[in-house]
Formats: structure tokens, C-alpha cells, sequence
């Protein structure tokens, strides 16, 4: 069920780790690496591409599960909905923007990869 990745994600953010974390790790289960690598490599990707506030850590980690999962084809159908959903992509503007916070974003990205890794 996507609530359960979508809960996962948040509950990840809360605990500490970044965005781009939070996402690829809702996924851990379904990546051929082991989860501790999974969160080493997607580390560096928070805060907007660490720390630079620019690409959004939750995309990051969007591209990074298509790519691990054999589905990187659909990155980038999944930064447009992302896009489309949350008008950026950008860190900054989106946490400038006041629409939603982190916890938000990273539901968002994991319901979004719900739909192409666990659904078909």
C-alpha cells in the first residue's frame, strides 16, 4: 500500500535522516544493495544536493530508486508529477514557497514511486 511507504518516508524524516533518504530508504526492501549502503550514497543528496538548496533531496531520491530498481525510463515521468504536484524541484523555492514541509514532500515522492515500483 502506498500509505505504508508514504508513512515510512515521513517517520524517516522525523527520525533524521535527509530527504533524499527518507525516500530511497521508504524503498530499501525493494533495491539490490543493502539498506546501509542505500543510506551512505543518497547521504550527500539531502538538503538540496548537500546542502546547496538546489535539486530537491526528494526527487534525488526518486531517480536514484528508478535507477536501482531498473525503471530510471520513468525518472523522469516521476520529477515531472513531482513538478506538477508541488510547483519545483528546486529546495529552496520549495521551502521558500511555505506550500508544504519536508514530511510532505518526501510522502509525495514515495507515493509517487509507489505507482511504478510496487503497483504494476
Amino acid at each position: 500500500m502506498s500509505e505504508e511507504r508514504k508513512n515510512k518516508a515521513r517517520s524517516l524524516h522525523r527520525q533524521g535522516c535527509n530527504c533524499c533518504q527518507s525516500v530511497v530508504m521508504a524503498y530499501a526492501d525493494k533495491l539490490p544493495i543493502e539498506a546501509k549502503d542505500a543510506m551512505n550514497v543518497a547521504a550527500p543528496f539531502g538538503r538540496g544536493l548537500a546542502g546547496t538548496r538546489e535539486v530537491c533531496g526528494c526527487v534525488s531520491g526518486m531517480a536514484m530508486v528508478c535507477g536501482l530498481t531498473g525503471h530510471a525510463d520513468q525518472a523522469r515521468t516521476l520529477i515531472e508529477q513531482f513538478r506538477q504536484e508541488n510547483g519545483d524541484i528546486v529546495c529552496g523555492r520549495l521551502l521558500a514557497s511555505g506550500k508544504k514541509p519536508c514530511p510532505d514532500l518526501v510522502a509525495d515522492a514515495a507515493e509517487f514511486l509507489h505507482d511504478i515500483i510496487i503497483k504494476p
